[in-house]
């Protein structure tokens, strides 16, 4: 059988070499997104407010993709403790090329059962927790002249759904967020993007995954008509952290089964 080279356009996925910060990396999509940086090459540290769960995630990932990766324990509305995250990541790898935050939280329920202490709740870690890990980060990035800034947004940063007026508002606030960091980061090298994911089968969807409103207006919603699985987020992640994506920047890129097709 002839074997053939790989292509060369391959080697722009490459993340050997880098290395990247994932808040609430310790489960869910982002650690997903974790692995999948890892898998190409990338360093990386994974933060929770937990230790031993993030200690142990890391371990993991360290095993199964044999690069190097590290446990933190911070919680990203804290200006104090995402300086302190940012120094260990910097003292653990030297420097941080990739930011992923993908820490958040959703509360459901329609508007005039939610308190206003719930919908600040979500604004402050989807919200201010994101814009925290992004001004630390900032400086160094565009001093090095290079930097991937990927937040995690949500389908339903795109389009509404009824029942969820604070994490609508945050996500959609996501991507505004990062589409003015892109012009802001443009000159010096730093991209930022976001993923907005559709259906994804995680902790924070599993409350709803056999009702029939998740059925009928979240999977129902999508064309592939199914929950994704946690590793298809992996691709979206590292193109947006990697070379490949050099000319993309401040864009919203969907992963979610067609929903916002329709």
């Amino acid at each position: 059988m002839t074997q053939h080279a790989p292509l060369p356009g391959l080697k722009l996925f490459n993340l050997t070499g880098r290395t990247a910060l994932v808040t609430g990396g310790s489960k869910g999509l982002g650690l997903a997104m974790a692995a999948g940086l890892a898998s190409a090459g990338a360093e990386v540290m994974l933060v929770s407010r937990h230790r031993e769960e993030a200690e142990a995630a890391a371990a993991a990932l360290a095993r199964d993709h044999g690069r190097r990766a590290f446990g933190h324990a911070a919680d990203v509305t804290v200006s104090a403790q995402v300086d302190a995250m940012l120094a260990a990541a910097e003292r653990a790898m030297g420097r941080v090329d990739i930011l992923i935050n993908s820490a958040g939280i959703n509360i459901r329920g329609p508007i005039a059962e939610l308190t206003p202490e719930q919908f600040t709740q979500v604004m402050t870690v989807n919200v201010t927790g994101t814009w925290l890990c992004c001004r630390a980060v900032f400086p160094g990035m565009r001093a090095r002249k290079w930097g991937r800034i990927v937040n995690l947004a949500s389908a339903l940063g795109l389009v509404g759904l009824a029942g969820r007026t604070p994490y609508t508002a945050s996500k959609g606030a996501i991507v505004q967020m990062t589409r003015t960091l892109a012009l802001e980061g443009a000159a010096d090298g730093v991209t930022a993007n976001s993923i907005c994911p559709g259906p994804f089968l995680t902790d924070m969807n599993l409350a709803i995954a056999d009702t029939e409103d998740g059925k009928k207006f979240v999977v129902g919603a999508t064309a592939l008509k199914r929950w994704a699985r946690l590793e298809e987020i992996q691709g979206a992640a590292i193109f947006l952290a990697s070379d490949a994506s050099s000319y993309v920047t401040g864009a919203a890129l969907a992963v979610d089964g067609g929903w916002t097709a329709q």
